[in-house]
């Protein structure tokens, strides 16, 4: 039976459709956000597995295996620089009463330098009548750290836990991932139109994750590491831990990018001198221009085609949902969803609200792989940027 909706009951239909899937995921985030990493990693890994079981001819489940071990082994250097950050920043921590009223007249003075009004006020020369002073000196010497420390090595089976459930999620994928993919396809029916589109959205899916996730890993270590040799020639600190700051939060766009660049502004103009602080904000809104709006198009193309309104949206709508991991997924996840309005009939101006730049003239991924050209010889494709080709 056919039944005629209003506009106004089929916003609110969708409208509760939306919530009611937004409060799933909520919900179910322990399972949602280690089967999306899963997913996330799986397809990265596809290509170094097909590539074992083709070039050394190990067994697929030896070859999925050893594309595992590779992932591992990268996340266990992550895992010791970070630690070994960590570690030497703690030391770096004044011991002594004299350091700490040592290192307190020094922010003091670089302060008065940039702000020669007004400093005194709440932060005399004087450190004994400095209740900011007393504060940070408690704080860091006292036994809060030590807590947090303590808290978070507390949590470490926690995350081994999670790390191998994630690992276990990947090796499944790799493993199956063609029957899966292949069973899909089944989902939808046997009409080559609608099995066509499925295999177009999964593969534009799969080539613009691996295009972002491998090329940004490693953009960003690039970056680190020319960014940390910067902030080790401008006596930073604790240059070493920024410059991982900066590997680890460029994965959020715009504003991993921001926050990344506040501490190291703030370790020169506190321990060095507002001058430098100047000059790191200059050098390091320089690269991360360059690296945004020159080298990251010119590498990645349009692999996530997405506009910044969208970007700015999803990371605050998946921050809300999954927290941290949100934050770090809501790109992916939303080059998944556009990919995939892209090619459900009535979805494309949803897809193409969520690309960036004009969109009206631009072809559907895959959306001409069954119509043949006008004299019926010649079929016309469209490959994963785009781009319209003509087959043989």
């Amino acid at each position: 039976m056919m039944v005629n909706l209003t506009t106004a009951t089929r916003l609110g239909l969708n409208l509760s459709i939306f919530l009611g899937v937004s409060l799933l995921l909520y919900l179910g985030r322990s399972i949602f956000i280690p089967l999306v990493l899963g997913v996330l990693l799986a397809t990265v890994l596809h290509p170094l597995a097909r590539f074992l079981q083709r070039v050394a001819h190990l067994p697929r489940f030896f070859a999925c295996v050893g594309a595992i071990l590779v992932s591992l082994f990268l996340l266990l250097i992550v895992t010791m620089a970070l630690a070994i950050s960590v570690s030497r920043t703690i030391e770096g921590v004044p011991k002594s009463e004299e350091e700490w009223k040592q290192q307190y007249r020094e922010v003091q003075q670089n302060l008065s330098l940039l702000f020669p009004y007004g400093v005194e006020r709440w932060l005399p020369p004087d450190p004994d009548q400095s209740n900011v002073y007393r504060a940070a000196r408690d704080f860091f010497a006292g036994s809060k750290i030590s807590e947090m420390l303590a808290a978070l090595l507390a949590r470490t089976s926690e995350y081994v836990w999670y790390v191998i459930l994630i690992l276990f999620i990947t090796l499944f994928l790799l493993i199956e991932g063609s029957m899966l993919t292949e069973k899909v396809r089944a989902i939808f029916g046997p009409a080559e139109e609608i099995q066509n589109r499925v295999t177009a959205a999964v593969r534009e899916m799969a080539e613009s994750i691996r295009t972002y996730l491998v090329w940004r890993t490693i953009i960003n270590i690039v970056l680190g590491i020319v960014l940390g040799a910067i902030y080790n020639a401008a006596n930073l600190k604790y240059w070493y831990l920024w410059a991982l700051l900066v590997i680890l939060l460029s994965y959020v766009p715009y504003l991993g990018t921001i926050a990344a660049g506040i501490p190291p502004v703030l370790d020169a103009l506190l321990f060095v001198n507002p001058l430098v602080s100047l000059m790191v904000l200059a050098i390091y809104s320089l690269i991360v221009t360059v690296e945004g709006y020159l080298i990251v198009p010119w590498i990645m193309g349009r692999s996530m085609d997405l506009n910044a309104t969208t970007v700015i949206l999803a990371c605050l709508f998946w921050q809300e949902l999954w927290g941290v991991a949100g934050l770090f997924l809501a790109m992916p996840i939303m080059s998944a969803i556009r990919a995939i309005c892209m090619q459900v009939e009535g979805w494309e101006r949803w897809g193409q609200l969520l690309s960036s730049g004009s969109s009206s003239s631009r072809p559907l991924i895959g959306e001409s792989s069954w119509v043949k050209g006008r004299d019926g010889s010649s079929p016309v494709s469209a490959g994963a940027s785009g781009t319209v080709v003509t087959g043989p």
